[in-house]
């Protein structure tokens, strides 16, 4: 009698046996995910199935332009488990007929885990089925309103580009953008998603020329659900990203002290950070805006150190442990090859005094991330709320050019 070997996937209700039939593997390729929502309301997204330089089977998250590297893939007789390199997330699938995949995409949050049914079929490059031919236009500039189950209205910028009936764009906010967002026009009806461990975002709404209404966001595995609209304005700005959260009146340094990783206190007082431009990062493991700029600034920091600059990060993780805080930093960190000093702050993004508790010489922390310019005297010249990442195009591209300036000034004077 043959041996058997039995997988059994916690907490999704399945098991996964090799008995001697042929290794089934991920077709290379690109695949169409969908995570099923209880209301039906399904986030779609894609990866592409490649082979390392070694030969290992990897993922890339594809949204847009932007392609995610998933290098944690293991396949064991009939069973799939892929770890997202951010955000604390996995999926734990089986393969079904024709080598799709069926199981759930699980989140570990700090006090609990959430999970939703999840599937993937091979060799499906489309995101939405292709619809009736686009009537309308949506490229341009929005400025939007978002109204959530209790009337509360929050405001952001659509940009859109759209080539065909391909959409691709973000909405710009105050503490951030939505990253990346893939999608079509079907007639007058505007479709986008995105997915990247963190962000799982469905968009619908109908066009009609400068104004989008019937509007539906749903948003992340639960039931969370708002209605937008939008009208077209090329020119509307947001408000000043240094004027959200200032330092208080009198105040023109900060003083802090919090551990590293390795539990070693790291102060903006010690030597290390005298007479030097000290970048600090208010950010977290949880945060996909934080990935964006942790990327940046890690890539920054490698080439432009010998200048007399120093980056700091301060992080507000999900919860106040520090042993847990560090293992969620540690991949995070990692995964970007970050080699300034990143502290553990031991106060939670949630805390409604996490701008009192940590940095009480501020206003307040109003996003993350935020990003504070401290020059060689120690005096901080200015205080930038969010963060525009690669998602956002040209506005990315003026940030990175602000940001050099902005260095550049401080090192001179």
């Amino acid at each position: 009698m043959k041996q058997l070997w039995i997988y059994c996937l916690a907490g999704i209700g399945f098991t996964a046996c090799n008995t001697g039939h042929a290794k089934k593997e991920l077709t290379p390729g690109t695949w169409q995910a969908s995570l099923h929502r209880p209301d039906g309301a399904d986030i779609v997204f894609n990866f592409l199935v490649k082979e390392d330089t070694t030969g290992k089977k990897v993922l890339y998250v594809l949204n847009a332009t932007d392609k995610l590297l998933v290098d944690d893939v293991k396949v064991t007789g009939d069973s799939v488990f892929i770890k997202m390199p951010f955000f604390d997330s996995d999926f734990k699938a089986r393969f079904t007929t024709g080598g799709s995949l069926e199981g759930q995409w699980t989140r570990h949050l700090a006090d609990k885990d959430v999970s939703v049914p999840f599937s993937a079929k091979p060799n499906t490059a489309e995101r939405f089925p292709k619809g009736a031919a686009p009537t309308q236009q949506v490229t341009g500039r929005w400025v939007t309103t978002f109204v959530d189950k209790d009337n509360k209205t929050s405001n952001a910028i659509g940009e859109f580009k759209q080539m065909g009936d391909l959409v691709y764009g973000t909405f710009l906010t105050t503490t951030g953008d939505y990253r990346f967002l893939d999608g079509n026009m079907d007639g007058d009806t505007l479709r986008l998603s995105t997915f990247d461990g963190s962000h799982a975002y469905l968009f619908k709404a109908v066009v009609k020329k400068d104004s989008i209404v019937n509007g539906r966001f749903f948003a992340g595995i639960g039931d969370h659900v708002e209605d937008w609209s939008a009208v077209k304005n090329d020119t509307a700005k947001l408000p000043d990203e240094r004027t959200i959260a200032t330092m208080k009146p009198g105040q023109s340094k900060l003083d802090f002290a919090f551990p590293d990783l390795n539990g070693n206190k790291v102060s903006i007082n010690d030597d290390r950070f005298k007479n030097k431009v000290v970048v600090i990062t208010l950010m977290g493991s949880w945060c996909p805006n934080c990935m964006d700029e942790t990327g940046f600034l890690s890539d920054w920091y490698e080439k432009n150190k010998g200048r007399g600059v120093e980056v700091i990060g301060l992080a507000y993780e999900r919860t106040p442990d520090f042993e847990k805080s560090k293992k969620a930093l540690t991949g995070f960190l990692h995964r970007f090859k970050v080699q300034y000093p990143v502290l553990v702050t031991g106060v939670t993004p949630g805390d409604p005094e996490k701008g009192e508790k940590t940095l009480p010489q501020l206003t307040g922390i109003k996003g993350f991330p935020t990003t504070i310019f401290i020059d060689k005297k120690g005096n901080v010249k200015e205080v930038h709320t969010g963060f525009s990442g690669p998602g956002t195009g040209e506005h990315y591209e003026q940030f990175k050019a602000d940001f050099e300036r902005l260095i550049s000034q401080l090192l001179e004077s």
